[in-house]
């Protein structure tokens, strides 16, 4: 696994150059504020790059798993209700010690990652899966008429919406 870093990933994609990326880490090191403001604050880089990067760079670091063969456990099954599962896109696997380990794919990184901080009352961590795989996790641990494994990897697609008939 290599381990690549936010700057990098914005030169890569022509965002930022290398020396914008190098006044950024030395006011870094001044503010001690973090990267992605300081480059939004600095050269106007877009919130939405910087969020872009960050799942790029989160999707090096975790693990890739196959979401139907990992152990599963009912009191982390239990932590969510079936729409939250579908609506955002997330299967909890198992605890490891206090924390909830948390299966979604590159897609939907960071809209598991907000409903996990801002909804889940336990310290999570976040593994990648195939949204084939996702889908069939969901389909099989949180049925929900209506929804089926192809919706995981639509983007753009509200199964909340599409249960409501809209």
């Amino acid at each position: 696994m290599t381990t690549i870093r936010i700057g990098e990933v914005l030169v890569n994609r022509g965002t930022l150059n290398a020396a914008q990326v190098q006044a950024i880490l030395d006011e870094q090191l001044r503010s001690h504020r973090p990267f992605g403001e300081l480059a939004e604050n600095m050269y106007n880089v877009d919130p939405t790059d910087i969020e872009q990067a960050w799942m790029e760079q989160y999707a090096r670091l975790t693990r890739h798993v196959n979401v139907l063969d990992e152990s599963k456990d009912a009191r982390a099954m239990q932590s969510i209700e079936r729409r939250q599962a579908w609506q955002f896109r997330v299967v909890p696997l198992r605890f490891d010690g206090q924390e909830l380990m948390v299966a979604t794919t590159p897609d939907n990184l960071c809209r598991a990652l907000r409903f996990v901080t801002r909804c889940l009352s336990v310290p999570c961590y976040i593994v990648l899966t195939e949204a084939r795989m996702l889908g069939e996790a969901l389909e099989r641990h949180f049925p929900l008429p209506g929804m089926t494994a192809s919706f995981v990897g639509q983007r753009d697609v509200n199964p909340m919406a599409l249960l409501a008939g809209e």
